[in-house]
């Protein structure tokens, strides 16, 4: 055998060594490691942390076939800064840190999370055996589980406190430096100072709205149906027969979980599954028991004490997308709540209905602030509009513009007629403006607020103020139409007059304003002292010490709901 063919051979067996010294390692997990005296079960259990450490690096972090450490990158760099040494037990002992940090876990509803998602259910086991029976408890093995897993336990919810678990990729424990340091040190603070509530606080949002709708959900639980009932995903597919399948299923075995079906291998037919449909209505104190399936029909089935919890979770973490702290003085609009809200200095000093955009033409979330007010403004169509709604018209009418008071602007901004153009040639978007002109009539009603955004949307007033008698005001095109808008106004113009600079030279006040409008003459009118702007959808929050729950007109939260609480319950 020549030397390039040894040198061949020599590397093949050294990867296949390579590959069975691996396997074999994978499978040299220890079971159980007695020790004799308790004097010397923290010194066995660093050595076993140490051994499980490296096996789980190996195997995606798991410790064995039912635990797995999500944060085991964070969690091997702690252990491996301490020397693998044991922090939540001292010779065969919990120290009081792991039972805070336990009770803790156990309650973690209370704070809007899932204890099971930080090992509670192998932690409540672990600890039953260590604290039960005398012979487990010299089990090195099973102390090492159990320091691991709290401390695991203990990256994640605090990762889960502070940042939410929405975004689960925006912590990234390979990638991101700063994770490790920030968790790491985290519990190096906490096994310094021993102060595990004064350190989960620390790390929520210091947001009063956050905390109002946490203190509600003692009282949440404590009347909570924790019955679980089937999810059903709507609508479904149409011309998916699988998928239209899947929801006939899913839709039997809800009906049988409320009693209102019989249970049966076999699909039910178009006239049981009506009549078992009509029953849950009744049931539920449908007025209109028609035995129809429809969005209302799903919704009321989906709406149950399980599915409200997800919800308050899910607008707990909402909060935590919010700037750690807010700004002295901001405008807050609640989408689904169809309110805005001003607040100066942690006090509410005025709030108004709104209307939103529609489902088809969702008002964007956003962080601005208010720039500029409009006295009597005009409004520029936007180009979706333009595209899905008056290009089909003026198809059919090129004079469809001037039955609404609007005109068609060139390049050059000269009006031209409708009749001067070529519709059928255009699909997709037109290379002109429309433009509707100012006065009472007006789309954006007789005042406008700007501010920075990409969407082009604003708050406004509105020329069909009829509409805010409706409970539900998702019906604009987007924009924000605001019923209490000179309530704003004054608010934002004398804020400008109190925070004058010297020097600086303020150009209206509240009573420039009423002239102009009154006189009703179109003013743009600059704001000095800006003032911050959030659009935000909070599905539920707390009134009253109660906490008040929203439809879910966008379908926000359950596009969450699937993709991160699907499995929660």
């Amino acid at each position: 055998m020549d030397q390039s063919n040894r040198l061949k051979l020599l590397f093949t067996l050294l990867i296949m060594w390579s590959v069975m010294a691996a396997c074999h390692h994978k499978n040299q997990q220890e079971k159980e490691k007695f020790v004799a005296k308790p004097e010397d079960m923290d010194q066995q259990t660093s050595k076993s942390i140490e051994n499980a450490l490296k096996f789980a690096v190996l195997n995606k972090g798991n410790i064995d076939d039912s635990i797995r450490l999500p944060y085991i990158t964070i969690v091997n760099n702690f252990y491996f800064k301490n020397d693998y040494a044991n922090i939540w037990s001292h010779k065969e002992k919990w120290v009081p840190l792991a039972d805070s940090l336990y009770n803790f876990i156990e309650n973690a509803t209370l704070s809007g999370l899932y204890p099971n998602d930080y090992h509670f259910k192998h932690l409540q086991s672990l600890k039953n055996k260590l604290d039960h029976d005398s012979l487990k408890r010299t089990d090195a093995i099973l102390w090492t589980k159990a320091d691991l897993m709290l401390t695991d336990g203990f990256m994640h919810l605090l990762k889960d406190l502070k940042e939410g678990r929405m975004n689960r990729d925006s912590v990234s424990l390979n990638k991101k430096e700063s994770a490790d340091s920030l968790y790491g040190g985290s519990l190096a603070t906490l096994l310094s100072t021993k102060h595990l509530t004064q350190l989960v606080n620390d790390a929520q949002p210091k947001n009063a709205g956050y905390w109002a709708l946490k203190d509600c959900i003692p009282k949440f639980l404590d009347s909570m149906d924790k019955r679980i009932f089937t999810y059903i995903t709507y609508p479904y597919k149409t011309n998916d027969a699988k998928d239209s399948l899947s929801f006939i299923k899913t839709l039997q075995k809800r009906l049988v979980e409320s009693n209102c079906m019989e249970p049966s291998a076999t699909l039910p037919d178009s006239t049981t599954l009506k009549w078992s449909v009509k029953k849950y209505q009744k049931l539920k104190g449908v007025k209109l028991a028609d035995g129809k399936i429809s969005s209302s029909l799903i919704k009321l089935m989906n709406t149950n004490d399980v599915e409200r919890f997800k919800r308050i979770a899910i607008t707990l973490d909402r909060y935590k997308q919010l700037p750690d702290s807010m700004p002295e003085k901001y405008i807050w609009v609640n989408l689904p709540s169809f309110y805005m809200q001003v607040w100066d200095h942690d006090t509410l000093v005025m709030d108004s209905k709104i209307i939103c955009g529609k489902p088809a033409t969702r008002t964007p979330l956003l962080n601005s602030y208010i720039t500029d007010m409009v006295t009597y403004p005009t409004w520029t169509v936007p180009t979706s509009i333009i595209a899905k709604q008056f290009l089909p018209k003026l198809k059919n009418n090129p004079n469809y513009l001037s039955h609404l008071g609007m005109h068609l602007v060139n390049g050059k901004g000269e009006t031209i007629s409708g009749n001067d153009v070529k519709w059928s040639k255009y699909t997709k978007g037109i290379p002109y403006k429309i433009m509707q002109g100012s006065g009472d009539d007006n789309a954006l009603g007789i005042f406008k607020f700007n501010f920075s955004n990409n969407y082009a949307v604003y708050l406004h007033d509105t020329n069909q103020r009829y509409l805010f008698k409706n409970a539900a005001r998702a019906l604009s095109h987007g924009c924000v139409r605001v019923q209490n808008w000179e309530k704003l106004a004054d608010y934002i113009a004398i804020n400008d007059s109190l925070n004058l600079k010297a020097g600086d030279e303020l150009r209206y006040t509240t009573d420039s304003i009423k002239t102009w409008i009154e006189q009703k003459v179109n003013k743009r009118i600059s704001v000095k002292n800006k003032v911050s702007l959030f659009i935000r959808y909070f599905t539920c929050e707390a009134k009253d010490g109660k906490i008040k729950f929203y439809d879910d007109i966008y379908g926000e939260d359950k596009a969450i709901r699937e993709k991160y609480f699907a499995d929660k319950n």
